[in-house]
């Protein structure tokens, strides 16, 4: 049984799954571009916490009002979230039940775990195009949000469509890794 060893103290992390040696160049443009995002996410969110942290203090102690933090905060925090979801696929990291590929034999765990990749990037493509329309609206618009700041919303849909974007991507190598025959399986 794997696990990310998160819930069972013990058992060892288990290493995400190898994609085959035809894969690797685009493998390692994607985890190129996987460390790039999560570190400007790690940065967003410690803007996010930064600004959230001055507006409760600016509240609440010299009692002057902020427009901009909470649109401030989401901003990042989405770029954060979706952004970071194609590194989070790249390790499995997505919440999955192992308690199936416990019991079921590899032959049909393996048939299971393509069938759920399949599914999962037809349903990211239609959510990164939706994405995309968004932010193709939200731009010939010039749509801004509602408050007095009133920030343009190309920025989130951008963000929303860009890591939805990436997660195809790595959605997408790894079910073709699916039916690229397993002896030329190298991780580069």
């Amino acid at each position: 049984m794997t696990t990310h060893g998160v819930d069972i103290p013990g058992i060892d992390e288990a290493p995400p799954p190898a994609l085959p040696a035809a894969l690797g160049p685009l493998d390692r443009v994607m985890a190129q571009l996987n460390s790039i995002v999560t570190f400007l996410g790690k940065i967003a969110l410690l803007i996010a916490s930064f600004v959230l942290t001055y507006s409760v203090v600016s509240r609440y102690l010299v009692k002057a009002a902020t427009d901009w933090q909470d649109e401030v905060a989401v901003f990042c925090i989405v770029g954060a979230v979706f952004l970071a979801g194609a590194w989070v696929q790249s390790q499995r990291g997505h919440v999955g039940i192992e308690a199936l590929a416990a019991i079921l034999p590899p032959g049909v765990n393996r048939a299971r775990l393509a069938v759920v990749d399949i599914l999962s990037l037809a349903f990211c493509a239609f959510f990164a195009w939706k994405s995309w329309t968004l932010f193709h609206e939200a731009w010939v618009d010039k749509m801004t949000t509602s408050s007095t700041f009133s920030p343009p919303l190309t920025i989130p849909y951008g963000l929303m469509a860009s890591g939805m974007t990436l997660l195809v991507v790595q959605l997408l190598l790894q079910s073709i890794a699916h039916f690229i025959p397993a002896r030329s399986a190298a991780r580069s």
